[in-house]
């Protein structure tokens, strides 16, 4: 396989998408002939900034291939940690090339005002002389037993609250809401006071409250999310970004809380029930959700968009209607991969139907063991295996908890098994490095609002 010059050896393929192309094999058959040092930074809140130091071949014959390389890494540096500027230095073309592609009306467009939106900065590339160093702040968070708790998970199509007390669970309650197809705001704050007060009935007080959300959150603020999909720009601003602030002082006043993307909420519960931390999750549902507690058992603060991360090089790969670019995982490991690899197993879905029945119709041939059926799994399984590795490349991650609907049932035994496999043959210097592993009971048992109410600390 080729892409700009650069021979790519993939031994494991798809086997219903035999031109799957692991972002990881390019990158490194690309450096292997690369030799012009180039350091790339990305500054994010509170400044804290992301670097990498890395190489290009600097020829005009290869300009294509390096534009392609720093396009792609820059892009998985922004979805993974998030920023809004990007420095470089050692290459005055590299510089060019990026601060026109992530502009207004550019090929990066989306991630040019996506990024702008969520840090509250207009997006900018600029050329100097040294990159910044790598700055993080992660947070202790989370694991707090003691007290008078209350855990929130809000999710798309359920709102989830408990009541805790010293780490066991008094009270839970599961209550349909619509939060993705309402645009009146206070229908939101209305629907988490409620779950509040609910939980705070069944407590003789309330110590600090844990918040697990879909979306992006900074200092507690919410800066995007798909739950506030149909508020209009000028109320979420007003009203959602201290939505989560306001609804738990207005009930309890001053008490501890922390507000925590989901998926690091999951990777959290995970850690919680391995007994260990530097942990990945990954949920395959309607998206790729990923959440991360690194080695020290803490959250980082990282956006961990992985659904926008590349995975795949191949130039067919399919786009994403959102962003509208091609080859990221959210076509890899969520139910649009499902979906999109059906019709190549020759299975024929009814279009009336919505993309989650679809998925339930596939699972459904899945659990009557149909050989069709099975070749997606497997399929998503090898895509699974070789980003696996490249996923271990950015995070150094030991722990990965595969979660979602997609896992559920036999297909998502096969597609472990099948990860596991090409881990084991493509990658054998990660074997024992990375562990790929489904929930056990005991994971369950810690749940999404549980381990919420866990996260802020007691003073």
């Amino acid at each position: 396989m080729k892409r700009f010059g650069i021979e790519v050896d993939v031994k494991n393929r798809p086997a219903l998408d035999p031109e799957f192309m692991p972002i990881l094999k390019f990158n490194r058959s690309f450096l292997e002939t690369a030799k012009k040092p180039v350091s790339l930074a990305v500054e994010r809140a509170d400044g804290q900034m992301a670097s990498c130091h890395t190489f290009i071949h600097g020829t005009s014959e290869m300009a294509d291939a390096d534009h392609y390389y720093v396009n792609r890494l820059v892009k998985t540096i922004l979805w993974m940690k998030g920023g809004y500027k990007v420095y470089v230095a050692g290459d005055e073309g590299v510089y060019q090339y990026l601060k026109k592609a992530f502009s207004d009306g550019d090929e990066q467009d989306f991630d040019y005002h996506y990024m702008s939106d969520v840090f509250e900065h207009p997006f900018e590339v600029v050329l100097c002389d040294q990159v910044p160093e790598a700055k993080d702040a992660p947070k202790a968070m989370g694991g707090h037993l003691e007290g008078c708790r209350i855990g929130f998970d809000a999710g798309g199509s359920d709102r989830k609250v408990s009541a805790v007390i010293d780490g066991e669970s008094v009270y839970s309650e599961e209550v349909v809401w619509y939060p993705k197809t309402t645009a009146d705001p206070d229908y939101h704050y209305d629907g988490i006071v409620a779950a509040l007060k609910s939980a705070a009935e069944h407590l003789p007080r309330v110590d600090a409250v844990g918040v697990s959300s879909a979306g992006v959150y900074i200092n507690n603020r919410t800066m995007n999310a798909s739950l506030f999909l149909k508020v209009p720009k000028d109320l979420f601003d007003a009203k959602v970004k201290d939505i989560y602030i306001r609804a738990i002082t207005d009930t309890f006043g001053d008490i501890p809380f922390e507000v925590v993307n989901d998926g690091d909420v999951s990777a959290l519960a995970g850690t919680m029930s391995l007994g260990e931390p530097n942990v990945l999750g990954i949920a395959m549902g309607t998206s790729e959700a990923v959440g991360y507690v690194d080695s020290e058992g803490r959250i980082t603060g990282w956006l961990n968009e992985l659904a926008f991360v590349p995975v795949d090089a191949q130039p067919d790969a399919m786009e994403d209607e959102w962003s509208h670019d091609i080859g990221c995982g959210v076509k890899y490991f969520s139910q649009d991969s499902v979906i999109k690899l059906a019709p190549r197993a020759g299975i024929i879905l009814d279009e009336a139907l919505s993309p989650a029945e679809k998925l339930k119709a596939v699972q459904a041939r899945m659990a009557e063991d149909d050989e069709a059926a099975a070749q997606i799994y497997t399929s998503i399984g090898t895509y699974l295996g070789h980003t696996l590795a490249y996923y271990y490349d950015l995070y150094s991650c030991r722990h990965v908890l595969l979660l979602g609907r997609v896992m559920s049932g036999k297909g998502g035994d096969i597609i472990l098994t099948e990860a596991q496999r090409v881990l084991a043959d493509e990658y054998p210097e990660l074997v024992g490095k990375i562990l790929p592993s489904l929930p056990d009971e005991k994971f369950r048992r810690v749940g999404q609002s549980a381990a919420a109410a866990s996260l802020p600390e007691i003073l």
